[in-house]
């Protein structure tokens, strides 16, 4: 009796870890390997008030003039290699009046570098070149994962000196939306170039594990523990790093640059408290703008005259002309 009643627990337990390998398994497949698919995640439609902003007529007349001046500038397609050895790229756009300024801007999960057309011309207009690098894993760089900004951190590293080495740049500010917010704070802790001057987070999370579980919830009705805990054991033996580790909030905290973070009040795929904590945190010369009625990364398209007397106010300050 006894010995059967071991077998059976014995059996019980291995169904439980064939069972949470499966779908650890699985969550990485969908959610950190590669794949040109997109996912619908959590939150990540348009809100009531972005979509009744502009009429139909008014927002196409925009999209065209944005596309009309995005077709005319000249990117340049630039690469690096990162720390372990994969060739990464970026979109380069050189000022015609160059004023010594440039900005990075980090695309956001299943990004690339083509998107951000709005506030690159906007950047542009200013006097800023622009480097837009695809992230590890998307677009033209090279990745088998999504690093969701971890190992990505060390690449904008790298980012930041080719353009004050190799471009000539002497300021340099780092923009980025969603994941993209998220690998800009990441770098904030590292040690940057004395030529990066400020950091822009828009719709950044605090941890990956925090983000991941956040959407687990929502999409597949399942709590964090334990499906999350093992996939980041997976992705850590898959791709050398874990949820927990993959952390904006306690990379911001070492973080001693100038930090504008920019949230909006309805951001369901990025919860706005994470955006406040990540504020809480910081130690830095800190600002955080919460946009009323703003989804996840809307806040430009919200109240983009703000956004960018926003923009231009925290570069005054952090320049400190």
């Amino acid at each position: 009796m006894k010995k059967r009643i071991i077998w059976i627990a014995t059996g019980i337990i291995l169904a439980i870890f064939i069972g949470l390998t499966a779908a650890g398994n699985y969550f990485y497949n969908v959610a950190i390997n590669r794949s040109q698919e997109s996912v619908e995640l959590h939150g990540g439609g348009e809100s009531v008030t972005a979509a009744t902003l502009l009429s139909e007529k008014e927002e196409q007349k925009k999209l065209e003039e944005i596309t009309a001046w995005t077709k005319k500038q000249k990117f340049e397609v630039v690469e690096i290699k990162s720390e372990d050895g994969l060739r990464l790229k970026a979109r380069f756009l050189k000022n015609e009046q160059p004023s010594g300024k440039a900005v990075i801007l980090a695309h956001g999960y299943k990004g690339n570098s083509e998107q951000m057309p709005g506030i690159t011309k906007f950047y542009y207009e200013q006097g800023y070149d622009i480097l837009k690098p695809d992230a590890r894993g998307h677009g033209l760089s090279e990745g088998d994962y999504i690093g969701y900004g971890w190992h990505d951190r060390k690449d904008y590293v790298r980012w930041s000196k080719f353009l004050s080495e190799e471009a000539g740049v002497d300021e340099i500010f780092l923009h980025g939306f969603s994941m993209g917010a998220a690998t800009v704070l990441m770098a904030s802790g590292e040690e940057l170039p004395e030529e990066v001057k400020g950091i822009i987070a828009d719709s950044g999370y605090t941890t990956v594990l925090e983000e991941l579980s956040h959407q687990l919830k929502y999409m597949y009705n399942l709590p964090a523990f334990p499906v999350m805990q093992v996939t980041s054991v997976i992705t850590n033996i898959r791709a050398g790093y874990t949820f927990a580790e993959a952390s904006a909030i306690d990379s911001v905290a070492k973080n001693k640059l100038p930090l504008l973070i920019i949230h909006g009040d309805k951001d369901a795929l990025v919860p706005t408290e994470m955006g406040k904590r990540i504020f809480e945190k910081a130690n830095s010369d800190k600002e955080i703008w919460i946009v009323p009625g703003a989804g996840h990364t809307e806040a430009y398209t919200i109240a983009e005259q703000e956004y960018q007397e926003k923009l231009k106010a925290f570069w005054t300050k952090a320049i400190g002309k």
